[in-house]
């Protein structure tokens, strides 16, 4: 991030960075029925299959459970079966998720996502979620969650200092990369809190008045 883009943060705007799936999205089951389907087109155990692409990225999964094959070839019919999902795939929004967005003022929230905008934007129109104008995909960045980079990123497409945005997580990876951002975070859609989450909260409706709140205030506080 560059000085110019530093000096010209807004000194007290807050924003609101959410993670998608799992977050926002309920997309644990497509997630499942994704990854058994890839497994059964090169004869593998679909349940070891998701089992091992929920600790890892998916060319990391790869080499993993299919170290045999091509990579580029494993990810291209994972993509495929990720698109035809978004098609026909049942999706559902978490409760609480269209009213916080709503409630939030316009400009003041982002998404910053391990997908692709356009599996991001099939799965909003599918579920009525509005889709803001600062949107952080796989495709923006060259490092991933973990890495603070995604975070980054949309603090400077809003201007915004690092320690004036609050990061709505559900997993491990994007917990550690708003923390490595030097932001505030905190978790959601969990029955324990993750490790380094500033606070913790069951689920997204129960989170939805302390996130309101956070973009009300002046100043950071965590």
């Amino acid at each position: 991030m560059t000085s110019t883009l530093m000096d010209n943060a807004d000194p007290v705007g807050r924003r609101v960075l959410f993670d998608v799936d799992g977050t926002l999205i309920d997309a644990v089951e497509n997630q499942r029925r994704v990854w058994r389907a890839w497994a059964r087109r090169y004869g593998l155990d679909g349940d070891e299959v998701y089992r091992v692409a929920l600790r890892t990225r998916p060319l990391e999964t790869f080499a993993q459970v299919a170290p045999e094959r091509d990579p580029h070839e494993c990810l291209a019919a994972l993509h495929e079966l990720e698109d035809e999902d978004v098609r026909s795939g049942v999706y559902d929004a978490f409760a609480g998720a269209a009213e916080l967005l709503s409630a939030l003022p316009a400009g003041s929230w982002g998404l910053v996502t391990s997908n692709y905008e356009h599996r991001v934007r099939g799965r909003f129109a599918r579920t009525g979620l509005p889709v803001p104008e600062v949107l952080v995909d796989a495709a923006a960045v060259a490092r991933g969650k973990p890495s603070p980079v995604p975070y980054l990123l949309a603090a400077e497409r809003f201007g915004a200092r690092p320690e004036d945005c609050l990061v709505v997580e559900d997993a491990p990876s994007g917990v550690l990369s708003g923390l490595r951002a030097g932001m505030t975070v905190w978790g959601v859609n969990a029955p324990v809190a993750v490790e380094g989450v500033h606070r913790h909260f069951t689920n997204l409706a129960e989170a939805g008045p302390a996130i309101l709140a956070f973009v009300a205030e002046v100043g950071a506080a965590r």
